[in-house]
């Protein structure tokens, strides 16, 4: 089966690796082809066991609590993608032979004749934000689209529904790509590069490698960013179709080739006659929404994923303009006595944060929470100059504090040292203590949720909760 396409699905015996959100579709859809079905599953609990419970009322075979030995006959194995490439399912398959895919690899593979292009976008930071701008910029050009893929909408229910699509924005991330052999799309973007998810990819090298896959045999343009070399690099390695063409994206003026900003407009010198001499004004950095440096360099990628597409300029300024950006994201809450409170609890790493804090002069940062193995010495030794004060929160709050010891001294830092539900409100309070009229008081905790919330989502939520307090108080 390797590489060659499957048009008969009858009676293949194909192994779905995982329940959850990717799972259970591929394994109905896979079901429905005609294959005989297995799914296996590390965990055996009740949520599982209620998930089993709909697959086998089906005919689909279910195995809990033994995601480790491969099912007898098995031909094919597809992935959820969150599952480690060391897993021993996976080196029993490759000592059968037996090829592996991921949700993505099998949307890829199932798609019609007539299916629709897919530009896709990778990196470390900004991909559901980038993708849903060019959504907003291929409607705004009058194309049937959706943003799909790592982004909640299932790439398998994009392929196979009833929808007819034009084009599809598609957001991969690394794990996804690692599983996605035979994928080429149209065009695609890799946004930044930095560590992230080194548990999963074993190496730096390895994960930029996964995310490199995504220009493999891109057609017209392969979108990489002027101020991360090492996405510059991938395009260089990358085995792309002929005649397509590498265009970098920067916040500074662009060369040939390029897109960029010049006097507070985005224009392009990539996708115009004679882009030696000639550039053209795409919208005004006022149209993308926040205005912040690092939303900037999102919305100059997504531009040039859809002018790879043919879109023409009106339509990248209509759909800026109409992009709202999703909760937690920088999002401006209120103000209060003069100080403005942003919530960016999506920040949940370095490279995150790092982004955010440089969108502003002056700030109180909220930090904090669980680290996942990362070091914070480089983003407060960058950010330093604009932090007006800390407070710290969440299990790994000290490896902060230890880094603002070395590289912010001056900085006042107060050090919350409880994780009960009413901790962020005392950080709020202790933040606007901390504040003077003309700061921003940023929630940008370059950690992850889990110590103390379900979800960043919640995290943002009872943020901004506390901010309403506050303002009511005030």
């Amino acid at each position: 089966m390797g590489s060659q396409e499957v048009t008969d699905w009858q009676g293949k015996h194909v192994t779905v690796a995982g329940l959850g959100v990717s799972g259970i579709p591929a394994a109905k859809v896979l079901h429905g082809l005609g294959a005989v079905v297995t799914v296996v599953n590390d965990g055996d609990d009740e949520r599982s066991r209620a998930q089993a419970a709909e697959l086998e009322a089906l005919g689909i075979t279910v195995r809990l609590g033994d995601g480790a030995t491969l099912p007898e006959g098995t031909e094919l194995i597809v992935t959820a993608p969150g599952w480690k490439p060391d897993k021993p399912l996976f080196a029993a398959a490759a000592a059968a032979d037996v090829p592996v895919w991921g949700d993505v690899e099998l949307a890829w593979r199932l798609r019609g004749p007539d299916a629709a292009p897919w530009l896709a976008v990778t990196g470390t930071n900004g991909k559901t934000t980038t993708v849903q701008m060019l959504a907003s910029i291929l409607t705004a050009a009058g194309l049937r689209t959706a943003a799909v893929g790592n982004i909640g909408v299932s790439l398998l229910d994009a392929v196979l529904g009833e929808e007819r699509y034009d084009v599809l924005a598609v957001e991969l991330s690394s794990y996804q790509l690692h599983w996605a052999p035979s994928l080429r799309a149209h065009s695609a973007a890799v946004l930044n590069l930095a560590p992230d998810h080194l548990d999963w990819h074993g190496s730096m090298e390895a994960y930029a490698a996964d995310k490199g896959r995504i220009y493999e045999g891109n057609r017209v343009a392969c979108v990489y960013n002027l101020a991360d070399k090492a996405t510059e690099d991938l395009v260089r390695e990358a085995d792309v179709e002929e005649g397509c063409r590498a265009v970098g994206f920067t916040l500074g003026t662009p060369g040939p080739s390029q897109l960029g900003v010049v006097e507070g407009i985005l224009v392009d010198r990539a996708f115009v006659e004679n882009r030696q001499k000639n550039a053209q004004e795409l919208a005004e950095v006022s149209d993308v929404n926040p205005p912040a440096p690092h939303n900037i360099a999102n919305a100059l990628a997504a531009a040039a994923l859809a002018r790879a597409f043919g879109v023409p300029a009106a339509a990248v300024r209509d759909g800026l303009r109409a992009f709202t950006p999703d909760a937690h994201r920088i999002a401006h809450v209120a103000d209060v006595d003069g100080v403005a409170y942003v919530d960016d609890s999506k920040a949940t790493n370095t490279h995150a944060a790092e982004a955010s804090l440089a969108a502003y002069e002056s700030i109180v940062w909220i930090a904090g929470g669980l680290a996942k193995g990362a070091a914070f010495d480089e983003l407060v030794a960058k950010s330093a100059k604009r932090l007006r004060g800390v407070v710290l929160i969440g299990a790994d709050r000290a490896l902060i504090r230890e880094a603002l010891v070395r590289h912010a001294p001056e900085v006042p830092v107060v050090d919350l040292d409880r994780t009960d539900t009413g901790s962020m409100l005392a950080a709020v309070r202790e933040a606007r203590g901390l504040a003077r009229e003309g700061d921003t008081v940023l929630l940008a905790p370059a950690c992850a949720s889990m110590d103390m919330f379900v979800n960043y989502n919640k995290r943002g939520d009872a943020f901004a909760e506390a901010v309403r307090e506050l303002g009511a108080s005030a």
